[in-house]
């Protein structure tokens, strides 16, 4: 294989890789997105600098479900959300992600720093209930509920679009071969061409299971802030770096002026 061929491959492996290239389009994306109270030591433990703790100390908890995504398929995504500053701008630090689906959890880490796992979510109508459940080894660790379509959100979708265009930020931590991080950055991504095509709000509960390899409980549910049920389409571009660990050390352990005469 030549060095021009090897260079136009999106993913490993090389025979039959991953995930194409992208950007990548996503019809029919349906959220549940509970917000609720928590501990606000956990959050601020929770947190890798430079982001900083905003006002309220709440967690999103989201499903989403998306039927139809470009390169990706068909799957169901779960996961927490702390809402954060980053020099000023209120951000979304994308905290903990599970999901049913081998090449958008390969995508997400590799490209994005995603904090994919695989695991079992499900998001669906029961009778007068939107559902969400996780379970991850068997195990149930997350439910949440909401009643369905009781109030639909006024406007022409700005609201929705504004929360979805908010900027995410993730931390991708990749090893090289020596086994130390030779990755190890914020990452922030916008989403673009949001079109919303339904907007609910609605009562909702969420109940979260201790598990030593999903741990959404170690955010704990205080108080339920509110429920959100929305569906749009999306495009996820690609990313831009806003803090680098690796050169922040080396610039930390460089020698000053003064001690390098």
């Amino acid at each position: 294989m030549r060095r021009e061929d090897l260079l136009k491959l999106p993913s490993m492996p090389a025979a039959g890789p991953s995930y194409p290239a992208g950007p990548y389009r996503f019809i029919d994306r349906e959220f549940l997105v509970i917000t609720y109270e928590t501990d606000p030591e956990l959050i601020r433990a929770g947190l890798p600098e430079p982001l900083e703790p905003i006002e309220q100390a709440i967690v999103h908890y989201e499903w989403i479900k998306m039927p139809d995504s470009s390169g990706f398929g068909s799957y169901t995504e779960s996961g927490l959300v702390i809402p954060a500053r980053l020099h000023g701008e209120e951000v979304n630090f994308v905290c903990q992600m599970y999901l049913d689906d081998d090449p958008p959890i390969a995508a997400g880490r590799e490209i994005w720093g995603f904090p994919k796992k695989y695991a079992h979510p499900k998001l669906e109508i029961v009778k007068d209930t939107l559902t969400g459940t996780l379970e991850y080894g068997g195990q149930l660790v997350a439910m949440g509920t909401m009643g369905y379509k009781h109030e639909s959100m006024a406007g022409n979708g700005d609201v929705t679009r504004a929360t979805l265009s908010k900027t995410q930020v993730n931390l991708k931590m990749i090893p090289g071969v020596d086994g130390h991080l030779e990755v190890c950055q914020l990452v922030a991504i916008n989403l673009t061409d949001i079109v919303v095509k339904g907007s609910w709000i609605g009562p909702g509960r969420l109940h979260l299971v201790p598990h030593v390899n999903a741990p959404v409980a170690d955010f704990p549910v205080k108080r339920v802030v509110g429920a959100h049920h929305f569906l749009a389409d999306l495009t996820l571009p690609f990313g831009r770096v806003v803090h680098d660990y690796n050169k922040e050390a080396a610039e930390a352990a460089a020698p000053t002026g003064l001690a390098a005469e």
